[in-house]
């Protein structure tokens, strides 16, 4: 046995390096959203068997899950990633729960990392219980929790630095990211995050510093990109310098082109580290791109997702 010795393995490559590399070996920095709605789905195949009786979450569970995996095996090859946003699978109960596992494992099966959209921001004691449902962090010794096993997780870190801390501990230790808000895509973002302070930066800046600070010990390697990220919503685009001047090596994930509103082509400060220094989500702009086609749904979603793939990567 070589390398790292007999008895051990090569540590496995942090959030930020892991990233990079698997923007390079996809050409893409497209993030494929997945905010399913029981009622909007895609219809199912011509000749696939009806649905299974049984109770109505039941049933949406499993037609959530369906429909997720189609979409994910459409659009695969123009992604990197795949975002489920947590609440739309949670609001089913257990069943919606079976749907996010089996969404999160059709993702890996297609070589997509997986963000998950959880937001979730709390006191540390529960922050480190977020971690292990999330990223399947292990407790103490002996007690493996197998939890979600997801590659990246956003987090609010308006309850501060602590509540970050057991989440990021739990990354590094998986390999993953953590992507904290900074500033995000909806019009009340600017309610508290565009705030003036005492000292005359806005809060989203005081933010940003936090990140950065907080990703410092975590930057890869080969990349040089952090293991702590930012949501930044590509809605307020005006900001994007500045914040990469306070973030210099942060990873962007990027909400907001399609459907909010938000333009590829005014994204272009994000990638300052490199190509992926950016990651551009699509959710509903790719998801019911047949609706304003009038094509047949995966074709339609697969040719939006090339599309907005090809127009990020000239960018960079």
């Amino acid at each position: 046995m070589s390398g790292a010795g007999a008895g051990t393995s090569a540590p496995r490559p942090g959030g930020g390096d892991r990233l990079a590399a698997a923007v390079a070996r996809r050409e893409s920095q497209i993030v494929l959203g997945l905010d399913p709605d029981p009622a909007r789905l895609w219809p199912a195949p011509a000749g696939a068997p009806g649905p299974t009786p049984g109770p109505p979450a039941g049933l949406a569970g499993r037609a959530v899950s369906a429909h997720c995996r189609a979409v994910i095996e459409a659009v695969a090859p123009a992604v990197v990633a795949v975002k489920p946003q947590l609440a739309c699978f949670e609001r089913l109960g257990a069943p919606g729960w079976q749907a996010l596992a089996e969404t999160v494992a059709a993702a890996h099966e297609h070589g997509l990392l997986v963000i998950a959209d959880a937001k979730r921001g709390d006191v540390p004691v529960s922050a480190a219980a977020y971690a292990q449902a999330l990223l399947g962090a292990t407790p103490a010794p002996g007690g493996a929790v197998e939890g979600l096993r997801a590659d990246a997780i956003t987090a609010n870190p308006l309850l501060g630095e602590d509540s970050l801390a057991p989440l990021i501990a739990a990354a590094r230790a998986t390999g993953a990211l953590v992507f904290g808000l900074v500033r995000t895509s909806n019009p009340g973002a600017a309610d508290l995050m565009d705030a003036e302070l005492a000292d005359g930066r806005r809060l989203w800046e005081r933010i940003a510093g936090l990140i950065d600070a907080l990703g410092r010990d975590g930057r890869g390697p080969a990349s040089g990109l952090s293991d702590v990220g930012a949501v930044v919503g590509a809605t307020a685009p005006e900001h994007l310098a500045r914040m990469r001047e306070l973030m210099p090596r942060t990873p962007f994930l990027l909400p907001g082109v399609g459907a909010q509103g938000g333009s590829v082509e005014a994204l272009a400060p994000a990638f300052a580290p490199g190509r992926a220094g950016g990651l551009v989500t699509a959710s509903r702009s790719i998801v019911g791109a047949h609706r304003a086609s009038g094509a047949e749904p995966a074709g339609a979603a697969r040719a939006e997702a090339e599309r907005l793939r090809r127009a990020t990567w000239e960018l960079a």
